[in-house]
């Protein structure tokens, strides 16, 4: 699935040092946040975490898949690093992540560039984690080369638990696409279960963009 969203005009973030928040879901608000449903709806809502006495983003599906993408473009010379936590509480065992029908995820966390009329040629990186490929994996969509995957963590270890997740998304995008990319048009996130018709619960913590 490719999440593209339409930047027109849209302002450059810049704070050379300074670190830039997309998700900033702790101080309960959702405002700059859109929707985009591919099939039925995941619920997303913003709850309380008892572990972490902060708002948290949950997002839970049944046999669904919709996201939340915030348009904001991101300097990558500036701010690479891509920061994030999230806390799955379960996967899907037996599905085959490399085929249309298997592919879901109990969380994805996305960077879009956005390319071509209408967003037709963006190519989009997603971060997820898997039920079957193991950590550290990558491979194209299996709906479309514009955009690839990697496993960040997988299995059963791990899972009810707050993991949190640094990379250098510069780096990742230089890797799997094979060129290098300054800027990134957009951030999105989705707990999606409609291909295999299972259902899935995340919750997700602030994301944001640091220079290091």
């Amino acid at each position: 699935m490719l999440l593209s969203v339409i930047v027109v005009n849209f302002p450059l973030a810049r704070a050379a040092g300074q670190d830039i928040p997309v998700g900033s879901f702790s101080r309960g608000s959702l405002s700059d946040w859109s929707s985009r449903s591919f099939k039925g709806e995941t619920r997303y809502e913003l709850v309380e975490d008892a572990s972490l006495r902060t708002v948290v983003l949950e997002a839970a599906t049944n046999a669904a898949a919709s996201g939340r993408y915030r348009t904001i473009r991101i300097d990558l010379t500036k701010t690479p690093f891509l920061n994030w936590s999230w806390k799955v509480t379960g996967i899907f065992p037996g599905i085959d992540e490399g085929q249309k029908s298997g592919d879901d995820f109990p969380a994805r966390i996305y960077v879009v560039v956005e390319r071509g009329l209408l967003g037709t040629r963006s190519l989009a990186l997603n971060y997820v984690w898997a039920s079957q490929h193991g950590a550290g994996s990558e491979w194209p969509s299996p709906y479309t080369a514009q955009v690839r995957l990697i496993a960040v963590d997988s299995g059963q270890k791990g899972l009810g638990s707050w993991v949190q997740y640094k990379r250098n998304v510069q780096d990742d995008l230089r890797r799997v696409f094979g060129e290098e990319i300054g800027e990134i048009d957009a951030v999105a996130i989705m707990t999606d279960a409609d291909d295999h018709k299972g259902r899935a619960q995340t919750f997700y913590g602030d994301i944001w963009f640091s220079p290091e």
